[in-house]
């Protein structure tokens, strides 16, 4: 069976509206392209690396139609190596409405979100959601995903939508590896999605771990 993975960019504040570019979101949302500041060779890299192995793409309708714009056009460009990847794999789009899908290898999913993610990880070993907050809301909330890569940027914005806006439900995660830290002050989390829901305690010695 496949994983899905989910690669989100946030604020400290946790707002994942419209990182890299401003005409991403351009209505009502006055910090567009936030992250491109704070990025850099390090983030480069790690980015790099979590696509590794990656045979499909999961995307919301908005995000789908930035990427349809912008990567058929770069495979020449310094992104040549990320373009080549997204325009040979399958693209998968989660839509209410009919959507036009003209980049190559693009495909509607049925009106059963829910069934059609678990049918993907029959089909595919590597799945990456990103960005595409709404469908992301979905997906943690039926628990439909098995890592979670979160990188937090040292911003604050105060306004935005948020990466757990109403669409999460109690859940544990496990942390996979180390943070990665950037110079810029960025920090990547990578997290799979574990059993159970949280405990609670009243933060006792004991409760707490300390023993004697």
């Amino acid at each position: 069976m496949g994983t899905i993975h989910i690669d989100l960019f946030a604020t400290l504040d946790l707002v994942g509206q419209a990182p890299g570019g401003p005409e991403e979101d351009p209505e009502g949302f006055p910090y567009g392209g936030w992250q491109a500041p704070l990025f850099d060779e390090t983030g480069g890299r790690q980015v790099m690396d979590g696509m590794r192995g990656m045979d499909a793409l999961l995307l919301g309708r908005r995000t789908y139609d930035i990427f349809a714009a912008y990567w058929p056009k770069q495979a020449d460009g310094v992104d040549g190596g990320i373009a080549t990847l997204f325009n040979n794999i399958p693209k998968y789009v989660a839509s209410r409405g009919n959507p036009d899908l003209d980049w190559a290898g693009s495909t509607h999913l049925g009106p059963d979100l829910v069934r059609s993610v678990r049918e993907l990880r029959d089909k595919h070993e590597k799945v990456h959601v990103i960005g595409s907050l709404n469908l992301v809301q979905t997906l943690l909330r039926e628990r439909l995903f098995d890592r979670l890569n979160l990188w937090i940027f040292p911003i604050v914005l105060g306004v935005g939508k948020k990466v757990f806006d109403g669409g999460a439900v109690p859940a544990n995660l496990t942390l996979l590896e180390p943070p990665v830290t950037t110079g810029k002050g960025a920090v990547l989390l990578r997290y799979g999605l574990a059993a159970g829901t949280p405990t609670t305690g009243d933060m006792t010695r004991e409760d707490r771990g300390v023993t004697e």
